[in-house]
């Protein structure tokens, strides 16, 4: 995960833990699992689109006729 081993991680934890104190991580965690899940949303609906798009194409609409008629 980015290269990063175990002590880096930890080390990394540790100054989050000293930085906001134990009482603020839940908080910080909550609130870093709710953007991570908007991001994935945002992210899907993007390749959505794209995909709708690409659909849409001459070239796309061309190559699924061919499929048709075989």
């Amino acid at each position: 995960m980015f290269g990063l081993g175990g002590q880096e991680l930890l080390l990394i934890l540790l100054i989050i833990l000293l930085l906001f104190g134990a009482k603020k991580l839940p908080e910080l965690a909550k609130g870093l699992g709710k953007g991570m899940k908007e991001f994935k949303k945002a992210q899907t609906e993007i390749e959505d689109e794209f995909n709708k798009a690409m659909e849409d194409t001459p070239v796309a609409k061309k190559e699924k006729e061919s499929e048709n008629r075989k």
